[in-house]
């Protein structure tokens, strides 16, 4: 089987833009290792950054793009809509492109879809949900501020809700999600397929100090391949049709999870990664506790 240069494949989306399948996680990373860790990224032949408002790290990592000399235009750039913002999306949109140092995204995500009060001790606001948010994001579309719009951590509940409103007038461009063989979300990821809607896996890793690490078919498969876990994690999402941004801040793990050219997986080993959350259990790593109990209660039924 030839095997795909995955370092510089594509994932192309619904409104025809192509997006790096191999991006630079940044979720959990403190603000004072995210500009090295970027600009190593970008170094290494990355050009797809995620970030978020509510991550804390949108200046660090416009500092990193900075500072790799790459121009602008060549690296996809990603950012999110905070939970706290959902009544100003045009306003958050603008401080983040001040933070990032940019005038525009390639991808604007809505983080979640829960519209917190700030000062409301996370409690949603009572006029206001998700979809309204979805109709002021909307309004970016042409803006030139942000070039596509999307979704992050809607499930199928969510989903289905935002997309049988009779307001939305475009179809998100991507939903990011937390996937990985403990919580592979298979009907979630079909019905993003179904509706063109491209799905991006976070914790793809399962995250720090994952279990999947020391997962006995993922270590025979790496060995058999030369390769590491890390490394079959990432084959495995792209293998099955997903965007994936592993998080390090370590220079040396950064290129290792982007060195996945000239190898694939075999169909057998796609599969027997793709059992391992029936073998051995689901989990999640993605911690909802600080979220209003309605986004959680609504995401326990998917």
């Amino acid at each position: 089987m030839a095997s795909l240069k995955q370092t510089t494949r594509t994932f192309t989306l619904n409104t025809g833009d192509k997006m790096p399948a191999v991006g630079l996680g940044t979720w959990r990373s403190k603000p004072n290792q995210v500009k090295a860790a970027v600009e190593a990224a970008i170094k290494a032949g990355y050009r797809h950054i995620d970030t978020a408002a509510a991550y804390g790290n949108e200046a660090e990592v416009g500092a990193g793009i900075k500072a790799s000399g790459v121009p602008r235009e060549q690296i996809w750039l990603t950012t999110k809509l905070n939970n706290p913002d959902h009544k100003d999306v045009a306003g958050a949109l603008d401080k983040s492109l001040e933070r990032l140092g940019t005038s525009y995204v390639d991808l604007y995500l809505m983080h979640w879809p829960c519209s917190t009060d700030p000062g409301g001790d996370k409690k949603h606001y009572a006029d206001w949900d998700f979809r309204e948010t979805w109709r002021e994001m909307q309004k970016l579309v042409g803006s030139g501020k942000a070039r596509n719009i999307g979704v992050s951590n809607f499930e199928l509940t969510n989903l289905n809700k935002l997309l049988g409103d009779a307001s939305c007038k475009v179809v998100p461009a991507v939903n990011q999600i937390e996937l990985h063989p403990g919580y592979p979300s298979p009907k979630l990821f079909a019905l993003n397929s179904s509706k063109g809607i491209h799905s991006t896996a976070y914790s793809c890793l399962g995250s720090q100090d994952s279990p999947l690490y020391s997962n006995a078919t993922l270590l025979r498969i790496a060995e058999a391949k030369g390769k590491t876990v890390q490394q079959a994690l990432l084959m495995w999402g792209l293998q099955k049709g997903w965007s994936v941004i592993p998080k390090s801040v370590t220079p040396a793990r950064i290129e290792k999870n982007f060195e996945l050219d000239g190898w694939e997986l075999s169909e057998d080993e796609v599969k027997a990664i793709d059992g391992i959350h029936e073998s051995e259990g689901s989990f999640k790593v993605c911690d909802d506790a600080w979220l209003p109990i309605r986004v959680f209660d609504e995401n326990l039924k998917q």
